[in-house]
């Protein structure tokens, strides 16, 4: 009889933030901390652009959009933590959220996400 074994014991799911982006590194820091292995940086813009641009004003302030992905037991207390700092105003404005991830393909791919330092690759 074959033996099965769960390998995946924490659930993950991908993180969007978006913020200004001379508080990049303060922010991507702060997820860092919540075991987040991955992260990646993207340009945005805000949508208040949009409206500023039709009234012919232009305060365009550069965000950038970070997807990172976060194990389930750590993002409640992250989301809290961000919007503790949204809190703050000015620079430290910024919206996030998370999506649950439904499945990761490979054992390591699984724990490096997971920050799993038990999940070897099954021979």
């Amino acid at each position: 009889m074959e033996q099965t074994r769960n390998i995946a014991p924490v659930k993950l799911e991908m993180l969007l933030a978006i913020v200004h982006n001379s508080k990049l590194a303060y922010y991507s820091s702060i997820i860092q901390s919540h075991q987040a292995n991955l992260q990646f940086t993207v340009a945005a813009k805000g949508t208040t652009h949009l409206i500023l641009n039709y009234l012919g004003l232009s305060a365009d302030r550069p965000k950038t959009l970070i997807l990172s992905v976060v194990r389930a037991d750590e993002a409640a207390s992250l989301i809290e933590q961000l919007k503790d700092t949204f809190n703050k105003g000015g620079d430290y404005k910024g919206v996030a959220f998370t999506v649950r991830l439904t499945s990761t393909i490979g054992a390591l791919a699984y724990g490096f996400l997971a920050n799993e330092k038990s999940v070897k690759e099954e021979q």
